[in-house]
């Protein structure tokens, strides 16, 4: 009887490592050549817009008929100022991706430490995020380790981060993952106020990712949508698609190279 009640209670808390794969055609058709040659790159494609009309791949000519509208919809109904999206498949390899590898790769949240990206007021390469670490809760900034890499993908999954931006100083953020048999859901949200030079520019909750995660039969499907609203003294002094753009770069590497790893 005990080990019924393990097995019951394994298969409602984790999922499956193998599910259908799917194409990339299937989830997002009709992409003209030179963007799926931008999509396939290794910089893959970006885009920003200040409406969601403007959008390429969200709800535009292009989008995705294979994603889950939840997806893009916890950016879109927020009614944000800003838009970022993008879109990446890291190619395949003999070695097949699970989704535990992609739940592994967003578990070492230290990695994001140190990461790289161009300063264009320094000319030159510098740490985006000098320091990365896990949070007890959002009311406790006591650090913790990350985990071990897991066995099993759970359905639902809540972590509190400090990431100390070069430009922003600590910036606290809530992730929020979700599987299911075909993807991740990653959502990352800003849980405290983004100050710069000590005035408040991107207020809690006022800046959300979506992330989105796939092994397909080309490889691993990365897509991205970030919305979020400034205030006007950050208007005046900040790019803010720009500065966005760089840090969802930022992030989707550190995954991708995290996925990259268990390759």
């Amino acid at each position: 009887m005990l080990k019924k009640l393990i097995f019951v209670f394994l298969f409602c808390v984790s999922l499956p490592l193998f599910a259908e794969i799917r194409s990339f055609d299937a989830i997002f058709p009709g992409l003209p050549a030179p963007m799926l040659e931008t999509v396939f790159s290794n910089a893959g494609y970006f885009g920003s817009s200040t409406t969601a009309s403007g959008l390429v791949l969200t709800g535009g000519r292009y989008a995705a008929t294979g994603l889950d509208p939840r997806i893009s919809g916890a950016v879109l109904d927020k009614k944000p100022d800003f838009f970022i999206e993008s879109l990446l498949v890291i190619p395949r390899t003999p070695n097949t991706v699970t989704l535990l590898d992609v739940y592994n790769a967003l578990g070492n949240v230290r990695g994001l430490k140190g990461r790289l990206y161009f300063s264009e007021t320094r000319g030159k390469q510098i740490p985006l995020f000098e320091d990365a670490t896990r949070l007890e809760s959002a009311k406790k900034n006591t650090p913790v380790s990350d985990p071990r890499p897991a066995s099993a993908v759970p359905r639902a999954e809540t972590v509190f981060i400090r990431l100390r931006d070069v430009n922003f100083g600590n910036t606290y953020y809530r992730g929020e993952m979700t599987a299911d048999n075909y993807g991740i859901r990653y959502c990352l949200s800003n849980y405290k106020n983004i100050t710069y030079l000590f005035v408040p520019v991107i207020k809690e909750e006022k800046f959300t990712a979506q992330l989105y995660f796939e092994p397909i039969a080309e490889g691993v499907l990365i897509y991205g949508l970030a919305g979020v609203d400034v205030s006007d003294f950050a208007a005046s002094k900040i790019d803010v698609p720009s500065a966005v753009s760089k840090r969802l770069a930022v992030i989707i590497s550190w995954v991708a190279e995290g996925i990259g790893a268990a390759r």
